[in-house]
């Protein structure tokens, strides 16, 4: 059994948690957690499971960390905390542990990450021996491994696209919904998400590793950007009302260009209610999925919906990210330390946990 840790106990790390659980190879060693009343509380019941597991959350890093866990999930958020997030995941290489997280964006594609962000890991593997997989759902399996997959079943191959379209109402991420998306803005707001750019950072290493996967070489990688504003007032759930003339619905793509043409394209189309825009692509039951379409002969589209905690949709994508990390542990403890991305990672069968509760 591989001594496992989950840092952080959020919408990622509720889920890592119980991908732990489910492992037959990993046994749950900690889980830390910043929040002081979370402090104490088993991670049973702090991931949503009916049972306590006998592990108590903590937020003493440097006891966990000097206990020399194999292993590390680091579900802690990165999106507007960026260097915070690096230097926690260099910690945890440095002290020996397989990490894996979604948490770092340039290093999906680790080959082209900024020195800022490679280099500092780098360092942490060699000193420590340690190792780094960095991936998720999008970006992440729904823009590397499952188009390659599904782009194998064609003859010929002329554009790949994957497509995220999602209702945002279902999101439990309201600072990350409202200010770095925009939603319930007024729509001369500039949300950091979509300045120019930031999605080519976001996604553009996802562009490069299929490309690489492909064996072709992109001209560049360019950005469209499109906003609507909501045409009348609607209350969520989870995050209140958002006012008619603001911000209800993105559409962006992040394009490879080959030959003077977009050949793989990464779409996002989210809105905060299904009345906005309605004339954008739409997921087959209006809340949300990820979707790969492969332009050729034949033409190939392959829909996924993952569901959990009570239907959610959103949770089920964070679900299946937490998956494609947590899935990847044993791979990695018995590779040697190292860098690595989604084209070194296999994405196996879940053998030992068919039926397994």
């Amino acid at each position: 059994m591989i001594p496992t840790v989950v840092w952080g106990t959020g919408n990622v790390g509720r889920a890592a948690i119980r991908a732990v659980d489910a492992h037959p190879g990993l046994a749950l060693a900690a889980v830390l957690v910043h929040d002081p009343a979370k402090v104490g509380r088993d991670a049973g019941p702090l991931a949503g499971l009916d049972r306590p597991l006998g592990v108590a959350a903590t937020d003493d890093i440097a006891a966990v960390l000097a206990a020399r866990p194999r292993a590390v999930v680091y579900a802690a958020s990165g999106d507007i905390r960026p260097d915070e997030a690096l230097a926690d995941v260099v910690r945890a290489v440095r002290a020996g542990a397989v990490v894996v997280t979604p948490a770092l964006y340039p290093l999906y594609d680790q080959r082209s990450a900024p020195p800022e962000f490679r280099d500092p890991v780098l360092a942490a593997v060699a000193e420590g021996g340690g190792s780094l997989f960095v991936s998720g759902v999008d970006p992440g399996w729904g823009n590397d491994v499952l188009p390659l997959l599904v782009s194998g079943l064609g003859s010929t191959v002329d554009v790949v696209r994957c497509q995220e379209i999602f209702d945002y109402s279902t999101y439990e991420q309201e600072d990350s919904v409202r200010h770095l998306i925009g939603m319930g803005h007024p729509m001369e707001y500039e949300p950091l998400m979509l300045a120019p750019s930031i999605p080519t950072m976001v996604w553009g290493g996802q562009i490069r590793l299929m490309a690489r996967a492909l064996g072709v070489e992109l001209d560049e990688i360019r950005e469209t950007m499109a906003r609507r504003p909501l045409d009348t007032t609607v209350t969520t759930r989870t995050m209140g009302v958002f006012e008619a003339g603001t911000q209800g619905a993105v559409r962006f793509e992040v394009q490879g260009v080959v030959a003077g043409e977009p050949r793989i394209v990464i779409e996002h189309v989210t809105r905060i209610h299904p009345s906005c825009a309605p004339d954008w692509p739409t997921p087959p039951d209006g809340v949300g999925a990820h979707r790969v379409v492969i332009e050729g002969r034949p033409r190939i589209e392959v829909t996924v919906e993952a569901t959990d905690e009570g239907e959610n949709r959103s949770a089920g994508g964070n679900a299946t990210a937490v998956g494609r990390l947590v899935n990847a542990v044993d791979w990695l403890v018995d590779a040697e330390p190292g860098l690595y991305d989604a084209l070194d990672v296999p994405l196996r069968p879940a053998v030992g946990r068919l039926g397994r509760k």
